[in-house]
């Protein structure tokens, strides 16, 4: 037999290999935002977030996420991740909401089911690509300073960062 033959079928092989680690790579990049389209927006500092209920991965959230933008009274997009006990997603959601949602992010363990649920927020125009897959990723960002959205008076910010910090030290000792 001649080497050629050989040699096609180890490429084949190859290439068959190659295409099977790529297809489990499922998750949203940026490169498939490209797809989205942008639009005017219906008010001043308008903006949209991924939005879906219960889809089986982030991938199939991402691409299936109506493209609308979020209602007036939304500040934010939120996250909400369940994983297995293996690290598989089980579900995802996201969605756009008020503040007061955005108040307990983190990550949660599910003791009796031996899931663990991780919650984000963030805010801008669809920001909550990536899913949180543990407390690193399970956080509250912000572009604008908080007072700003709340409508916090100085004297309730400092008093606020004070209670903050302290809770923050007292819970590291």
């Amino acid at each position: 037999m001649e080497p050629w033959p050989a040699v096609a079928w180890v490429l084949l092989l190859t290439i068959i290999v190659d295409l099977l680690k790529s297809a489990h790579a499922r998750d949203f990049t940026e490169k498939d935002i490209i797809f989205l389209h942008p639009s005017s927006t219906p008010f001043p500092g308008g903006f949209k977030c991924f939005t879906c209920e219960d889809a089986k991965d982030n991938f199939e959230c991402n691409r299936w996420a109506p493209d609308m933008y979020c209602p007036r009274e939304a500040k934010y997009c939120y996250t909400r991740h369940t994983i297995d006990v293996e690290g598989d997603s089980v579900s995802v959601t996201k969605r756009c909401v008020a503040l007061e949602d955005c108040l307990s992010t983190g990550c949660t363990e599910m003791n009796h089911e031996g899931k663990k649920v991780c919650t984000a927020c963030c805010e801008g125009n669809i920001c909550n690509l990536p899913v949180p897959w543990n407390e690193t990723d399970a956080i509250f960002t912000i572009t604008s300073p908080l007072s700003s959205a709340v409508g916090l008076s100085q004297s309730h910010t400092v008093t606020f960062s004070l209670i903050i910090t302290s809770l923050i030290v007292s819970s590291g000792v």
